[in-house]
């Protein structure tokens, strides 16, 4: 084998090579890359920046613990839910979920079986501890594609794909998936690009006797969603539509490198310019034109 000019054996081309280089890589001592933001001077918050931060978490807490009115629209959606397939579009954290745990509660007390789908492993296994409190562990199962728990429960939680997939095998065995009532969380995720064929392929193999709920926050032309379903399923959806803002509001804002907090807009809603100190071109003094 040939030698190279430093006396050690060389490699065949595409071999592995060797010499002072690896060497001195395997020796040499290494050092910690340096910080990737650099230092800034603490300015104490001026007097308009300290109360804008308390605008910020002004009424931020715990609220106070009343009895439970259902608005109008959970009303509604409970009671078209008897004879009707339901889509239910309302902003996050309007009490979307409460319409089917309240349907859920009414079919388990009657002996009927139920499915709730969503389209994460991580809101799955959040519902199945949510609903296992409510309901009680043993009437609560969970089917994901890594977990398989009480799957003879009344109650089942799972995937969306998991549920098409039983919709599947129960066509090829000429057989009846075991549920009478199926809740499709997230349901926008039918316009999903790689994901939304397995919303459209559910609804469309659910058994009519099957009755539907779907819930989204931001599923758009809904209208439009609802005549197609009825179309491929043959029933009746009734539309309801929560209009309006959050009932609880989100609120944006920028913590520094220093853990100083600066709201993200101010009053007006524009954008805060006091968090451009922290940007690379303001620490390098360059300025903008």
């Amino acid at each position: 084998m040939p030698r190279s000019k430093y006396g050690h054996k060389s490699k065949n081309k595409g071999g592995s090579r060797s010499g002072p280089r690896s060497n001195k890589e395997r020796t040499d001592k290494r050092y910690l890359a340096p910080e990737s933001s650099a230092e800034t001077a603490f300015h104490e918050p001026s007097p308009a920046q300290k109360q804008a931060v308390e605008r910020l978490l002004d009424g931020i807490g715990v609220p106070e613990q009343k009895p439970l009115k259902p608005d109008d629209f959970q009303i509604e959606a409970l009671a078209a839910i008897e004879n009707e397939d339901v889509l239910v579009t309302a902003p996050t954290g309007s009490g979307k979920t409460w319409i089917a745990r309240e349907e859920i509660r009414r079919l388990l007390a009657a002996g009927k079986k139920a499915w709730y789908t969503t389209p994460l492993k991580a809101l799955t296994n959040s519902k199945y501890v949510e609903f296992s409190a409510e309901f009680g562990a043993e009437n609560v199962g969970i089917l994901t594609g890594d977990r398989k728990e009480n799957a003879d429960a009344p109650l089942i939680v799972g995937t969306t794909e998991i549920f098409r997939n039983q919709l599947f095998d129960a066509l090829r065995n000429g057989e009846q998936v075991e549920t009478d009532f199926v809740i499709l969380d997230e349901a926008h995720y039918l316009a999903d690009e790689e994901r939304g064929h397995v919303w459209e392929e559910t609804i469309i193999l659910t058994p009519p006797r099957i009755r539907m709920l779907l819930l989204s926050a931001t599923v758009g032309r809904a209208e439009q969603f609802a005549r197609w379903i009825e179309d491929v399923r043959g029933t009746r959806v009734r539309v309801i539509n929560r209009a309006g803002s959050r009932p609880v509001e989100l609120r944006a804002a920028y913590l520094s490198h220093r853990l100083q907090l600066y709201p993200l807009f101010n009053e007006e809603g524009n954008f805060n310019r006091d968090i451009e100190q922290f940007t690379p071109e303001k620490r390098r003094g360059f300025r903008r034109r």
